[in-house]
């Protein structure tokens, strides 16, 4: 049985104003499947828990937080790490007799997402268990190592001190890495003539904003305009290119830097302190404001 899920993950993102912050949740859409194996993984090791502010659907897993200047990703240079898709259920850990009846209805090729909202006491019930796209680090270790030893569309039980769990790893991919980059080493690759060509601009503020001051080469996606152009980014841009996000003092750019790198871009650097701080260390024909 194929279906589609529709889920949103949460991301701790800095607040801006009303009128210029992208939502805090957003909406996907993945293939979901039946499968009638389970394995078992089970653990003792002690808990671990991240920052609650961080957290997006479960209590055991959180966002990384970033940090200035350097990468946000916990990849080695040049990739290798996986990220993992999720969805998942949870019950109680004497609830033994819910467990086994979950399992055999599985079996006979009831979809997990669709137990997950009936069963499910994780808050991620309510997107169908989907934990959307996590690396390690992010989960409480019982978690993790079944999550990461589990074979693709396998449904997969551990138990953790939250209660059991059936898990299912939909998909994998390289991990994505968003960078900061500052505005003299942006100022380094524009000397490259290729550079605007290989490379993906993207300029997120509001069209006075860039008709006062402006960087050659950048496609004007005004953040407040998110709802008509956020739906069609990955049609109109490739996410396997590098991709530069730009605004004025570099909040609003992080925001959008974020939420791409959620879409599934590859890299994305978001430029350090924005137009403002390029213009003030390097360029100073470029008007303030």
């Amino acid at each position: 049985m194929l279906r589609v899920s529709q889920f949103r993950i949460g991301f701790s993102i800095p607040k801006l104003s009303p009128l210029s912050s992208i939502p805090s949740l957003f909406s996907f859409s993945f293939p979901s499947h039946s499968h009638s194996q389970i394995h078992t993984f089970s653990s003792t090791k002690t808990f671990h828990f991240h920052s609650p502010s961080s957290l997006p659907l479960s209590p055991f897993i959180s966002i990384m937080p970033l940090k200035a200047s350097a990468s946000y990703s916990s990849g080695v240079e040049g990739g290798g790490e996986r990220e993992i898709l999720v969805q998942h259920l949870l019950v109680k850990e004497d609830d033994q007799k819910l467990l086994l009846d979950i399992q055999k209805r599985i079996v006979a090729g009831e979809d997990l997402s669709d137990l997950a909202v009936d069963h499910s006491i994780c808050p991620s019930k309510d997107e169908g268990g989907m934990l959307g796209w996590v690396r390690k680090g992010q989960m409480v270790p019982e978690f993790e190592e079944a999550a990461f030893s589990a074979p693709l569309n396998k449904v997969v039980r551990c138990k953790t001190k939250f209660g059991w769990h059936l898990l299912q790893v939909l998909s994998e991919r390289e991990e994505s890495v968003l960078q900061e980059i500052k505005p003299d080493e942006l100022h380094v690759k524009f000397q490259d003539p290729n550079f605007s060509e290989e490379a993906q601009l993207i300029d997120v503020r509001e069209p006075e904003e860039v008709a006062t001051a402006s960087l050659p080469g950048f496609t004007v996606l005004p953040l407040r305009q998110f709802g008509s152009w956020g739906p069609e980014v990955n049609t109109k841009f490739d996410p396997q290119k590098d991709t530069y996000v730009l605004c004025h003092h570099g909040m609003r750019s992080l925001q959008v830097a974020r939420w791409l790198q959620a879409q599934g871009f590859r890299k994305v650097y978001n430029i350090s302190g924005g137009i403002h701080a390029y213009a003030v260390q390097v360029d100073p024909s470029v008007p303030t404001y």
